[in-house]
């Protein structure tokens, strides 16, 4: 997992084992169905086919993030976060370059729920205007996903 010198509050490589299982539902957009190599974590996730396209058995990058800026937060003189994101990411190309450089698919959204399953098994979920995610796995490996937070899921091939 990133250390926290990062805006990166969880990463992982994913496995797709199905989409679409219980049916498609829109045209454009997919429901996938992945595992983690690294935290035996699973994924739920609604993305658009057109822009980012995958198939049933294939790996993926995915990293879930508090900022776009690179590096760690930054604090003011009066112990205040610093608004570092102001100029991340502009469409003319002008701002500083963040962490959406190195990946092909980014949403913003916020996380709106936490479910406790069992003792260490806990659920995520994460809403991007309408396109939802849900990570389940051991809690010790969402420690830095805050309810309420806004998040930004990164996503490579």
């Amino acid at each position: 997992m990133a250390a926290n010198s990062s805006n990166i509050v969880f990463d992982d490589i994913f496995t797709i084992n199905a989409i679409d299982k219980e049916g498609k539902k829109f045209d454009r957009v997919s429901r996938l169905f992945a595992h983690s190599k690294n935290y035996d974590m699973d994924l739920t996730l609604d993305y658009n086919i057109e822009l980012f396209p995958l198939k049933a058995d294939q790996s993926f990058a995915l990293a879930l993030a508090s900022s776009l800026a690179r590096g760690p937060p930054t604090t003011n003189a009066a112990g205040e976060e610093e608004e570092k994101d102001s100029d991340v990411w502009r469409p003319d190309g002008k701002g500083r370059r963040g962490l959406e450089e190195d990946y092909d698919y980014v949403m913003y959204g916020k996380v709106y729920r936490f479910d406790g399953g069992t003792a260490q098994i806990v659920t995520a979920y994460m809403s991007f205007g309408g396109l939802l995610l849900s990570l389940t796995g051991d809690f010790r490996h969402m420690t830095n996903i805050v309810l309420g937070d806004p998040i930004y899921v990164l996503l490579r091939k």
